[in-house]
């Protein structure tokens, strides 16, 4: 569905143009903010980081490499004291992060299955975990692992299916992990029902925001209590940092979160961090043409005859669809479609690609193909 009609360069969502006070698909708030208001939110992660030096007064703020912090005297400290335990450029980028989703605060980890991981450290043995069925495949990976060796029970459920919800109230899990849209089939997940259950029964309401970004989606705002974000995606965007980060509504579960990041050793570099944090300044601008350029794709994918079926929450035929233009400000930009021929036409499709590189990942600035069922 290519959105049309566009007023004051907002693009209508499930056929209506948002009102001032809503996101576009573009995280971008309506007019143009009145004296004295707030900058928006597109204004404040362009601005992140600058005036942070307060030495020489640069205007983007320096890379701090060094892996230590002088201490005043034998048991006097500052801020810093070793780069393992807080870095202020990574402590930048983890303010941005937490600012762009709506958090009290984030931390920022080496890579995406390290966000995974320290939040796994919330729970104990004989707790249960419940996640989708069709998980992002690291998570599922470990969280199988990890309950195989008794640190936790792991249970998979479809959270799109409404009996889950009855499930999960009798089950009372310690977490409830939660994926939307899904990979690869873009599954929609109703985010505020699964958090109002995880309140009624004192779990943790936990969302994986990676394949929207919070331009697209903000979990926070619809209940849940921690967002997970492989940075190596659309946060960076430019398929050249690994890393990770987990954003908490709660500053006593950010506090836990962060104890177990240091402990574990897993918290992110501080050249890792500078890279995303520019990547921040340019998130907005570059999801928009993600999405503009992904519904040309869908509308092009569509009108083929050797095109099975497409899967994208745009689509008013997506099981979804009314779930997403309720709880995201943007459809998205990763598209899965099937092709009528089976395997020998896949491969004879992606061989003659031009413009796509074969390849993992998503959320850069290059286009990718990838084939999951290999």
């Amino acid at each position: 569905m290519i959105r049309q009609g566009h007023t004051n360069g907002q693009a209508p969502v499930n056929g209506r143009t948002p009102a001032a006070n809503e996101r576009s698909p573009a995280g971008v708030r309506g007019p143009s903010r009145a004296p004295g208001t707030s900058p928006s939110l597109v204004t404040r992660a362009v601005r992140s980081g600058l005036g942070a030096d307060t030495g020489h007064r640069a205007v983007m703020p320096p890379i701090h490499l060094s892996s230590n912090f002088l201490f005043d005297s034998p048991g006097v400290y500052g801020k810093y004291d070793y780069t393992r335990s807080g870095n202020p450029t990574r402590d930048l980028v983890a303010d941005a992060i937490a600012d762009l989703e709506g958090g009290c605060g984030a931390v920022v980890t080496s890579s995406g299955m390290s966000a995974i991981s320290v939040v796994t450290r919330l729970l104990s043995a004989g707790d249960l975990l419940l996640a989708p069925r069709d998980c992002y495949g690291g998570s599922h990976r470990l969280f199988t692992a990890e309950a195989e060796r008794g640190s936790y029970r792991a249970r998979f459920i479809d959270p799109t299916d409404p009996a889950a919800l009855a499930e999960a109230r009798t089950l009372r899990p310690r977490v409830i992990w939660l994926e939307t849209p899904s990979n690869p089939l873009l599954r929609i997940t109703d985010i505020a029902a699964w958090a109002r259950l995880s309140r009624e029964i004192g779990a943790i309401c936990v969302v994986d925001n990676t394949f929207l970004s919070p331009v697209n989606q903000r979990p926070l705002d619809h209940g849940a209590d921690l967002v997970v974000h492989s940075t190596t995606k659309f946060l960076n965007g430019h398929s050249d940092v690994v890393g990770g980060a987990v954003v908490a509504a709660d500053p006593d579960l950010l506090e836990e979160v962060a104890w177990w990041t240091n402990a574990a050793g897993v918290a992110g570099s501080p050249f890792d961090a500078y890279l995303t944090l520019r990547g921040t300044r340019t998130l907005h601008a570059r999801s928009r043409i993600h999405e503009a350029n992904a519904l040309e794709v869908v509308a092009a994918l569509r009108r083929h005859e050797a095109v099975a079926r497409v899967y994208h929450p745009s689509l008013p035929e997506h099981p979804g669809h009314e779930i997403a233009a309720r709880q995201q400000s943007g459809w998205g930009s990763l598209i899965s479609f099937e092709l009528h021929g089976g395997r020998e036409a896949v491969d004879a499709f992606v061989n003659g690609l031009e413009c796509f590189a074969l390849a993992e990942s998503l959320g850069g600035v290059e286009s990718l193909v990838a084939h999951p069922a290999k």
